[in-house]
């Protein structure tokens, strides 16, 4: 996998943490750097290490769909974006506006927006793709998205929030139909 595909492919994963940080810089009235930080290295650190764990499953069953890798590569990555472009276009009635978000809700965010790179990961284990270059870039393409996230939040968020989303998916999409067709005409 290219260099640029592998970014292109962070960015859309790190859509989901973008979003909940234009959220939260949105719902912050006094916002501060620190605030920001700990959101970034929570949604980074874990959008880096989910890939890890899918990897490591993906490689345990790689060799039993060795011959359909990039069909499920195109599923995965397909039925992820989907996910992603359906979540932002229903009403979110379940998200409560509060002025911080606890250690719990921290948690709980940050691996609620990683189990896509969950699945991605086995999908680098299924493309025989090696993991330290692309978690490497996750981690950091998620770390500087949600931080500056959370300050776009705080300027202009309620223009962007669902449309952040809906390219994140569109990314995706776009990233195993990149995958499938390779396999097919290359």
């Amino acid at each position: 996998m290219d260099l640029f595909t592998i970014i292109l492919l962070a960015v859309g994963l790190a859509m989901d943490a973008f979003s909940v940080s234009i959220t939260r810089g949105l719902t912050l009235i006094k916002g501060n750097i620190k605030q920001a930080f700990i959101i970034a290295l929570f949604f980074g650190s874990f959008q880096a290490f989910m890939p890890v764990f899918g990897w490591i499953s993906g490689i345990k069953l790689a060799e039993f769909i060795q011959s359909v890798d990039h069909l499920v590569a195109f599923i995965l990555l397909s039925l992820i974006g989907i996910k992603m472009i359906y979540e932002s276009l229903k009403k979110r009635e379940d998200e409560d506006i509060c002025a911080l978000f606890s250690l719990k809700e921290l948690l709980i965010l940050s691996i609620a927006t990683s189990i896509d790179a969950f699945a991605v990961g086995v999908t680098f284990a299924f493309l025989n793709v090696s993991i330290i270059e692309p978690i490497l870039i996750i981690g950091f393409v998620t770390f500087i998205l949600s931080f500056l996230g959370f300050y776009v939040g705080k300027k202009v968020g309620h223009m962007f929030e669902n449309k952040i989303e809906i390219l994140g998916g569109l990314i995706l999409i776009g990233i195993g139909l990149k995958i499938l067709l390779e396999h097919l005409f290359f």
